[in-house]
């Protein structure tokens, strides 16, 4: 098992944040607007280096999407800030029909996702976002795992010619990705090479699928790990070549079981190669307040959960 390092705990929002201000200084033409949320957003650097394409829309997350579709039109590259429910749950319609359908060149970028936002409960958390979002056409789906990667991607999305989701989170990550990274949209990342099981993990789940992957081999079980940062569009050859050698697979997410990277992969999987899946996920229930770990560790998103997916997806596989 190849070992990966924790550079040091930091929250994937800040790597937001030291991206958008990357992403602004490159290009003249980002612009970014928040709904009254700049410091947990990050996007305080941004707003004191670039005054004037800074707009603060105040909690008025509806007007925001469509001040942003408008600012495409004039060649602007908006990148929205705001929590995750907000920007995808409250503002639905919006993104339908002024970003999606019309596809226009608009970043949405959103903080705080899924169950470890934590004591702010479940009205702020939120576990459906990533299918909310992929099934808007043409609508990029990215959920980076660390602060450097989320960093890359917030500068990888500007030069994307079409809307982004981008979802991150609050808290404090391990960050073991390298700082000088080329993010690279729908291509997955290979983290160990395995031959008894595919562990395919998103966000926040990556780190625990890497630590999972350590004590599976202490039993004597080669996982195969690997990021999709990507959720859409999928890396479906990177996916489909390592299922046909493991004949194994986990997914592992902080999302709803329903609509997530699980239900993505057991689509391609179903049409391609029928193989035996096992999902860690929330099963069909809302959220509730708490710590984010005593969250992770309540509705099953923790290493070890990941650990005994495995075995028993390898049992299915026997």
């Amino acid at each position: 098992m190849k070992k990966y390092i924790n550079l040091g705990s930091n929250d994937t929002r800040s790597g937001f944040g030291e991206g958008l201000l990357e992403a602004g200084r490159r290009n003249p033409n980002v612009v970014a607007l928040c709904a009254d949320l700049i410091g947990s957003l990050k996007m305080d650097a941004f707003e004191k280096e670039f005054p004037e394409r800074f707009f603060q829309t105040g909690i008025a997350e509806a007007n925001m999407i469509g001040i942003a579709a408008g600012l495409t039109i004039g060649g602007k590259i908006p990148f929205t800030g705001t929590f995750a429910n907000f920007s995808t749950g409250r503002v639905y319609d919006q993104i339908r029909q002024s970003v999606a359908y019309s596809g226009k060149n608009v970043k949405i970028c959103a903080s705080h996702a899924g169950l470890t936002l934590g004591e702010d409960g479940a009205t702020h958390q939120i576990l459906e976002d990533i299918g909310l979002m992929k099934m808007l056409p043409a609508m990029c789906v990215i959920n980076p795992c660390d602060f450097n990667q989320t960093k890359a991607a917030t500068i990888a999305i500007a030069d994307y010619e079409g809307p982004v989701y981008l979802r991150f989170g609050r808290p404090k990550v391990p960050n073991f990705t390298p700082a000088d990274q080329k993010f690279e949209i729908g291509k997955a990342l290979l983290l160990n090479e395995g031959k008894d099981v595919s562990i395919f993990a998103t966000g926040h789940l990556v780190w625990h699928a890497v630590e999972a992957g350590e004590i599976l081999a202490e039993q004597g079980i080669n996982a195969e790990i690997i990021n999709i940062h990507t959720i859409k569009p999928l890396d479906n050859e990177a996916i489909l070549n390592s299922v046909r050698k493991t004949k194994a697979v986990v997914t592992a997410e902080e999302h709803q079981r329903n609509g997530g990277l699980g239900d993505c992969i057991a689509q391609l999987l179903a049409l391609n190669n029928p193989t035996a899946i096992e999902m860690v996920a929330v099963n069909d229930s809302f959220g509730e307040s708490g710590t984010p770990e005593q969250l992770m560790d309540k509705y099953g998103l923790n290493t070890n959960a990941i650990v005994e997916a495995a075995l028993k997806v390898i049992g299915r596989k026997q």
